[in-house]
């Protein structure tokens, strides 16, 4: 299934793609898409409706994020090695993990805003799990049994507030709007191998990434085994999983983004996005 939120911020409605590329309204069956929808046991109650009994949606409603009342938002870090060159940084031992604000969470073609003293903002162009079964101390065998599907996430950064401000990395990935999720949620069944997905990023219509899930240094099932071992996923969380190469701040010499520039990216079998930038 590919399961979305439509509506104005603020009033989505759950409801779901169906094979030819119809919008469906899954109001009669459930609220919102919380964590509680992920579950196993509400997939499997979802799976089991005919499509094409769900009212059809018409027109081109905007889209929210595939998921609304996380409790955590996890971000793993430097997890390509071109990427990890480009910025500088040696290839990691283990997974680097930083938490974005909830906050930060959007739908995947609402604005992005530049903040207030910006002067680095940058794109990144990744791949998310959400979470379906509580995870803690969970094997790396074991860890995409907890997957309820994946998404695409562009995991926005502010590179003076990142790493020149003191701080953790937190301080430039948590700004609002900083973490544009879906158009959906792709449940696992919908992914034949996860670690084998093209991604790709533009700016301005200019390439930028060009990827593959493939030359990850840490699988998806590392990752959220790793994250596993230091606090409990639940249900509805969010992790993604690092970018290829192309960033802004590893281009010679640097690019930014500025207001008015335009971001689309997409992953194999989980849509596209766009984001037009904008002041804060």
């Amino acid at each position: 299934m590919k399961l979305v939120r439509y509506g104005e911020k603020g009033a989505e409605k759950p409801g779901l793609i169906d094979k030819s590329g119809q919008l469906r309204d899954l109001s009669a069956h459930l609220k919102d898409l919380t964590g509680d929808a992920y579950t196993p046991e509400s997939l499997k109650k979802l799976a089991a409706l005919d499509p094409a009994s769900l009212p059809a949606v018409a027109g081109k409603p905007r889209f929210g994020a595939p998921v609304t009342g996380i409790s955590k938002f996890v971000a793993i870090g430097l997890n390509y090695s071109d990427h990890a060159k480009e910025t500088g940084n040696p290839i990691p031992s283990e997974p680097i993990f930083f938490l974005k604000a909830n906050t930060a969470l959007s739908g995947p073609n609402d604005p992005v805003e530049k903040p207030r003293g910006s002067t680095k903002l940058d794109w990144e162009v990744e791949i998310a799990a959400i979470i379906g079964t509580r995870a803690k101390y969970v094997s790396e065998a074991d860890a995409l049994n907890h997957v309820a599907g994946y998404c695409i996430c562009n995991d926005v950064s502010e590179r003076n507030f990142q790493i020149e401000r003191l701080g953790q990395w937190t301080k430039g990935k948590s700004h609002d709007t900083f973490g544009p999720v879906g158009p959906w949620l792709a449940t696992k069944d919908e992914i034949a191998d996860v670690q084998k997905l093209s991604m790709w990023l533009d700016v301005n219509g200019q390439r930028r990434q060009t990827g593959t899930t493939s030359t990850m240094i840490f699988t998806m099932a590392k990752c959220i085994s790793y994250v596993s071992q230091f606090m409990t996923l639940l249900p509805g969380d969010i992790v993604t999983t690092g970018t290829p190469p192309g960033v802004g701040t590893g281009m010679k010499p640097p690019q930014y983004l500025n207001v008015g520039d335009v971001v689309t990216l997409g992953i194999e079998g989980l849509g596209e996005q766009r984001q037009e930038i904008v002041g804060a």
